[in-house]
């Protein structure tokens, strides 16, 4: 399934659909022929690839006039055409700014897309719990990935949902058998490395976490220089009854890097899900998180912080559904901008006619650094039933001036007492994140990120 001018065709030429934005589409296209090609997999996945390619074509990139992408113009990416990326040579030491202190993890690496094996740890680890590339799961469990792969991401209204289940190759699996406590996180790093001409990978990861399961993910995506390339990572996780998870994204790319992240999460009765994301790279990111309360009881967490700074753009698109009765939700996402940096908070709370008693909270606070920074902030609410509670609530400001000068009239100087109030700031939603090692580990990534972050580590 392939354009054709501006149009869609099958493999037998019959016209499927018409192209909406065939600009930038080219070269996935033709990308898309040679995937075909030579990608293995299971017989399953060929139609379901070829079908999302289609839509892909014919969704073509979001423009402002699209109500969610208003605030992001996409034009520097749709005019980019990007290669598959090529593979690279890294070693246990490049690894080294990225393990957690104090806590060991279950470690998958990939590197620009390609999964690393001697780089990961072994796939099996106690309680029966697998961590593993997409590759090894169509093997241990594929029944199972057939069960849960690309059943939940909206790829037939979401062009980068349908771009990268296009191009689904490899990424991370995470399964967490029913009753097991998983004893240490498990530990996704993407490396993106030099590469001759500016790539494009397609990580997709599943997660899936049984009934009265627990455990911890985290995803992060790196790069070792600063060069040019594009990221689209889905992931999708599936919490079982009473199921536990604590999900963590960190994402701190080259500043010329455009990334596009999704997380959509499917809950069961009473389970517990935390999506926690700490946004430090990149020069223009979507982050989407969309969590959808399917069983009754079901509790969930969004829990973000964004620091853009430079000409760097972070848009974030939180979308919350409540399906079932007696759910609650949190939103919490805070923002610090500095330079000439943009960024965007679009939370939107869905209450579905049958959730009665829903619980929802949204709050998105700003400070902006300087006077070019730009913030725009769009809290939603869609509520179709009648017994429910629901509050959201937005601010953006700048650093308080009483408690500047409060902290000053006690000998603290002022520039000690702008980086204790910033990192105050950030810390509201750091002091979220129960896992002690990685709260410590982006602890200090948010204060190296600070102006003048130096002076709290002489004060520790």
């Amino acid at each position: 399934m392939l354009g054709v001018g501006n149009w869609v065709t099958d493999g037998d030429g019959r016209v499927t659909g018409k192209v909406k934005n065939s600009q930038g589409l080219e070269a996935y296209l033709e990308s898309f022929k040679k995937l075909e090609n030579g990608a293995g997999g299971p017989e399953w996945l060929r139609p379901m690839r070829r079908a999302a390619i289609a839509r892909s074509s014919e969704l073509g990139f979001p423009t402002v006039r699209d109500e969610d992408w208003k605030f992001t113009n996409l034009a520097p990416l749709s005019k980019r055409a990007f290669a598959p990326a090529a593979g690279a040579d890294v070693t246990l030491e490049d690894l080294a700014p990225f393990v957690f202190r104090g806590q060991e993890s279950a470690r998958l690496v990939f590197v620009n897309g390609r999964y690393q094996p001697q780089l990961s740890d072994s796939c099996a680890q106690p309680g029966g719990v697998l961590a593993c590339n997409l590759g090894q799961s169509l093997q241990l469990q594929p029944e199972l990935v057939k069960l849960h792969l690309a059943q939940y991401l909206d790829y037939e209204n979401d062009f980068f949902a349908a771009l990268n289940t296009a191009f689904v190759e490899d990424g991370g699996f995470v399964y967490v058998p029913d009753g097991v406590v998983v004893e240490r996180p498990v530990h996704l790093i993407y490396v993106s490395s030099e590469t001759p001409a500016p790539s494009v990978t397609h990580p997709r990861n599943l997660i899936v976490v049984g009934e009265a399961a627990e455990g911890a993910v985290v995803e992060e995506y790196v790069s070792l220089g600063g060069e040019e390339y594009f990221t689209n990572a889905m992931t999708e996780i599936v919490a079982g009854p009473s199921a536990v998870l604590e999900h963590y994204r960190v994402q701190r790319e080259s500043r010329k890097a455009f990334n596009v992240g999704t997380v959509r999460v499917e809950q069961s009765r009473s389970s517990n899900v935390a999506c926690h994301a700490v946004h430090l790279g990149g020069g223009l990111v979507r982050n989407n998180v969309h969590p959808v309360l399917a069983g009754a009881g079901a509790e969930c967490l969004i829990n973000g912080l964004f620091l853009p700074a430079g000409k760097q753009h972070i848009d974030n698109f939180m979308r919350v559904e409540h399906v079932s009765p007696h759910c609650g939700s949190r939103q919490f996402y805070n923002g610090i901008l500095n330079g000439s940096a943009s960024g965007v908070f679009s939370g939107r709370i869905i209450v579905h006619k049958d959730a009665q008693k829903t619980d929802a909270k949204q709050t998105n606070r700003n400070l902006l650094l300087t006077d070019e920074a730009q913030m725009d902030s769009k809290p939603q609410l869609e509520i179709y039933a009648d017994d429910v509670k629901c509050t959201h609530g937005a601010t953006i400001g700048q650093l308080d001036d009483d408690a500047i000068f409060y902290l000053r009239a006690r000998g603290v100087p002022e520039q000690t007492a702008r980086t204790l109030l910033l990192f105050g700031f950030a810390a509201e939603n750091l002091e979220r994140m129960r896992q002690a090692p990685i709260r410590g580990y982006v602890e200090n990534l948010v204060t190296e990120w600070l102006p003048h972050g130096e002076v709290l580590k002489k004060l520790r």
